[in-house]
């Protein structure tokens, strides 16, 4: 059985891509890379045609409402909602040039993922799938966040791993990144795109439900737009410990 060498080989392979060799692979990378494939099997998820999911992009359209009032916020029309194949930026999942479909599962994560302020308007699409879709989801079976002194067995390596890939794929994306960032994420979504499936599944870590990253940008359509304004946020802040303190006057806010 083909198991992972560690259960850190994702950041083995993320030095690798990023720092040393992009595009042609070792032969650890290649054998770490077909694991990958491997296990995604049991990963798969079939979505059916004829789902909802949401897509939201900042800002929005203007509308004549009559002469009296003028143009009034709309949102986006639906051509504007889609992914536009000549403008198409580098994202977690696809390299500059190459479009794919951003979606989300919920409408409020949609607006989240945006990372909208306050005041700002948000334009948002619920889109229907025109197909059924076989997608790798890294939200299943994947559990992370453990540091094992010695490495635990081939099952515990494996959701190591994949907890690894979810929570890459799951980190927000900024305008300020480096591109080399992107680079392991889209080295692992072109490898399922070339063995066949449609899409990639994966936590959001800025609200509940999940995101999926679908290659086919006419696999699903805009069906019905709407105008959001962002009129607050809430902010939980937990105290990570470890201080340090440069003045011994401090005094702990509360």
């Amino acid at each position: 059985m083909e198991v992972f060498e560690s259960w850190q080989s994702y950041s083995k392979f993320e030095r690798a891509v990023k720092h040393h060799s992009r595009y042609i692979h070792s032969p650890d990378i290649k054998a770490f890379l077909e694991i990958v494939l491997k296990t995604a099997e049991n990963r798969i998820e079939i979505l059916p045609k004829n789902i909802f999911f949401w897509r939201a992009q900042l800002g929005h359209d203007l509308i004549e409402q009559d002469e009296e009032v003028g143009k009034v916020p709309a949102p986006y029309p639906p051509e504007r909602m889609q992914p536009r194949p000549d403008q198409s930026m580098e994202g977690r999942a696809n390299p500059k040039g190459i479009p794919y479909l951003y979606l989300a599962s919920e409408r409020d994560t949609a607006l989240a993922e945006v990372r909208p302020w306050i005041g700002s308007y948000v334009s948002i699409c619920q889109f229907k799938t025109l197909k059924e879709l076989r997608v790798v989801n890294c939200t299943m079976r994947s559990k992370g966040d453990k540091i094992y002194p010695k490495e635990p067995s081939p099952k515990k390596r494996e959701e190591a791993v994949w907890a690894d890939i979810d929570r890459e794929f799951a980190r927000p994306v900024f305008p300020s990144d480096d591109v080399a960032d992107y680079v392991p994420t889209q080295v692992i979504a072109e490898l399922f795109k070339a063995n066949g499936f449609d899409g990639i599944a994966y936590r959001s870590s800025l609200g509940k439900g999940h995101n999926i990253a679908i290659y086919d940008i006419q696999a699903a359509k805009p069906i019905n737009c709407f105008l959001f304004e962002l009129r607050g946020i809430d902010f939980d802040f937990v105290e990570i410990p470890k201080p340090y303190y440069l003045n011994k006057h401090y005094k702990k806010s509360k």
